[in-house]
């Protein structure tokens, strides 16, 4: 007598059933819904940097744009004469520095978006804040473009099952 049967080997079966050798072993596996892929959030362009990275790079953008306002404020290089208008007396002049607060921030935001500004430090203190700056920003866009290129081919493994308890809920 023969029977086929999709029946695991036990040793209480091996003692009534005579088994025959097994020709092709798959494996013990349960097939399981696919869990749903969650929509991407408003700020998830956000998440290939920490939190902490984040509030760091935040403070060294105010930090830096407090360190290239003073820095233009003390040098005399980053100070200029403005053009003479007509009917005002010759023997005075204006000086002016196009590095203020707001241009200071500016030109910060400009050198971390990569992307520039219209006004750029004169002097040499101000020019080493500006090129730091630059390369530190350049260090964090490359950071942040190998971390995003990883989220987004890297598919996350998350198993919804951990244990038996969890494949008996």
């Amino acid at each position: 007598e023969a029977a086929l049967a999709p029946l695991t080997t036990t040793l209480v079966r091996e003692e009534v059933i005579d088994f025959s050798k097994p020709f092709m072993s798959l494996g013990i596996s349960i097939m399981i819904k696919k869990p749903q892929k969650s929509k991407p959030g408003v700020f998830s362009f956000l998440d290939p940097l920490a939190y902490e990275i984040w509030m760091c790079i935040v403070f060294a953008y105010i930090g830096v744009s407090v360190v290239l306002f003073l820095v233009s404020r003390f040098s005399p290089y980053e100070w200029h004469s403005e053009e003479f208008e007509e009917g005002r007396d010759q023997t005075t002049s204006d000086q002016s520095n196009e590095f203020g607060i707001f241009n200071s921030l500016w030109f910060s935001l400009g050198a971390f978006m990569q992307q520039g500004c219209d006004i750029s430090p004169r002097s040499l203190s101000g020019r080493i804040v500006g090129g730091v700056w630059w390369f530190f920003t350049l260090i964090i866009i490359s950071s942040y473009t190998a971390n995003l290129a990883a989220f987004l081919t890297v598919e996350r493994m998350v198993s919804p099952i951990e244990s038996a308890e969890d494949l008996a809920k």
